[in-house]
């Protein structure tokens, strides 16, 4: 691994957590707002988002949602929620999964191929209460469990999230409020078979150096961080009608694996188009985060990143529904950038 010096104070929990894929997002609203939408997560996305609006779904619903991730990874996620006690509490159910299908085993003794494959699947599953405790506050809690499959080598990890959402009015529009924090848990550290070894026994002192069979033994892994994150958000409703809705969003996130960054976005959304139940939105956020923005003093690298090229930026996006006072269905899209890595789209359903 090769290692550069930047003008970027040195990060060095860059790189250090594991489980990476647990802050991939859910849905294609939430990521065409660039993670900025924890204030106004309501729909069944909160139970990833901010546990603490899952109590604002309004009925019974569900979402799936799939991202083709770089490299030929990718990343799904589903959620269903079950309002219940008239509407005061909320009940969830949500799993996330990322990986890619078998891939060929090289090694320096077999550059070729060993003719075995392995293959990556990382999985959590999490369940979420959530309540409204006023009629402008509303808070939740989600456990879930984290399993890491790496080749013959697994681990788990357990975390909860914790959020809230206070929502009030400002003008007469309404603004909201939310605080989360994210994946707080136990560290996470591989144990299998691919981790089996053969060390060579040291001979018995005083003894006739004999030739001896090696040890059976295995190879123990360092036990990591979950990517943890703490997120402030604030939405406002610059503009309200009974068929129009225009939305600012900001969002603070400070995880335990890299600096501060922070997102902002807006979403346009329309109703009743022609007096009819379908209604349409569009979405667009940007996000930053100072160590991804990186630039190498060393003239000799040619690895610095252009502002073309950093690892975050610009996500956009829409999505059309049919609602009618007993039945919602939707579908979404988002197009997010990736700098040097290109551009992932993510596609949602959602029905309740």
């Amino acid at each position: 691994i090769a290692a550069a010096q930047t003008t970027n104070q040195d990060n060095t929990a860059y790189g250090t957590t594991s489980a990476e894929f647990l802050l991939f997002g859910a849905g294609a609203r939430g990521t065409a707002l660039g993670g900025a939408f924890a204030a106004i997560a309501t729909d069944v996305s909160s139970l990833y988002y901010n546990p603490g609006g899952t109590a604002l779904v309004p009925r019974a619903g569900a979402m799936v949602s799939t991202y083709d991730y770089i490299a030929n990874t990718r990343y799904s996620w589903g959620g269903i929620v079950f309002p219940f006690s008239g509407g005061t509490r909320a009940v969830g159910l949500q799993v996330g999964t990322y990986g890619f299908k078998d891939q060929p085993v090289y090694t320096v003794e077999q550059p070729e191929g060993t003719g075995s494959v392995y293959s990556v699947n990382e999985t959590f599953a999490g369940l979420t209460l959530s309540q409204n405790f006023s009629d402008r506050f509303s808070a939740g809690i989600t456990a879930k469990g984290v399993f890491d499959q790496l080749g013959e080598a697994s681990g788990q990890a357990f975390a909860v999230d914790f959020g809230t959402n206070f929502h009030s009015q400002l003008n007469g529009h309404p603004i909201q409020f939310s605080f989360v924090l994210a994946n707080l848990g136990t560290n996470l550290s591989y144990s299998g078979t691919a981790l089996d070894t053969q060390t060579p026994r040291d001979p018995i002192p005083g003894e006739p150096d004999v030739p001896q069979n090696p040890q059976p033994s295995q190879f123990r892994t360092a036990a990591f961080n979950l990517p943890t994150i703490f997120r402030v958000g604030l939405s406002y409703d610059l503009m309200t009608g009974e068929s129009n809705r225009l939305t600012l969003l900001g969002d603070f996130n400070q995880p335990n694996n890299n600096k501060a960054g922070f997102s902002g976005g807006a979403e346009w959304a329309s109703q009743n188009l022609g007096g009819s139940a379908f209604g349409f939105a569009l979405r667009s956020s940007y996000s930053y985060m100072a160590s991804n923005n990186v630039t190498l003093t060393d003239p000799r690298s040619t690895t610095a990143l252009t502002d073309e090229e950093n690892l975050q930026g610009l996500a956009v996006g829409g999505g059309v529904n049919y609602t009618t006072p007993n039945f919602n269905l939707g579908l979404d899209y988002a197009w997010k950038y990736h700098g040097i890595l290109g551009g992932t789209n993510f596609f949602s359903v959602s029905v309740g």
